[in-house]
């Protein structure tokens, strides 16, 4: 247990020196770059969290339908 709570903390450590990494490199960037790569990330985020989000959604309506015994055609 001890091994997975010292391999969870060291994941976590390296994904905030990335991520506060990547927010110093863009700081140096040229604006244009900087302002696509920002609004291609934007958009990436917005659609893997609408993805995530209604397939939670679908997964609960398949559980209430099969727990009520009835079926769509």
């Amino acid at each position: 247990m001890a091994r997975n709570s010292f391999r969870q903390k060291m994941v976590r450590l390296v994904t905030t020196i990335a991520v506060g990494g990547s927010a110093f490199q863009l700081s140096g960037c040229d604006p244009n770059v900087r302002s696509t790569l920002l609004t291609g990330l934007e958009t990436t985020t917005q659609a893997l969290s609408t993805s995530l989000i209604t397939a939670f959604f679908l997964t609960l309506e398949e559980d209430e339908v099969n727990a009520n015994g009835l079926t769509t055609t």
